[in-house]
């Protein structure tokens, strides 16, 4: 019985990691493409340009 419940056990924390790892992958997708819109959507400066992307 020890050693079912070890890998059932085994099971659900290898799927928690899985779908955790999954999810992460989206979020740094979701992140990558806020960040790369961000270089397209600027806003515009006093003279009517485009901000710089930095700040300085």
């Amino acid at each position: 019985m020890v050693p079912m419940l070890l890998v059932l056990l085994l099971a659900v924390v290898l799927f928690g990691v899985g779908f955790a790892a999954k999810v992460l992958w989206w979020i740094a997708v979701l992140v990558l493409l806020i960040w790369l819109l961000g270089f397209i959507v600027r806003p515009l400066t006093g003279e009517g340009r485009r901000a710089t992307w930095y700040r300085w």
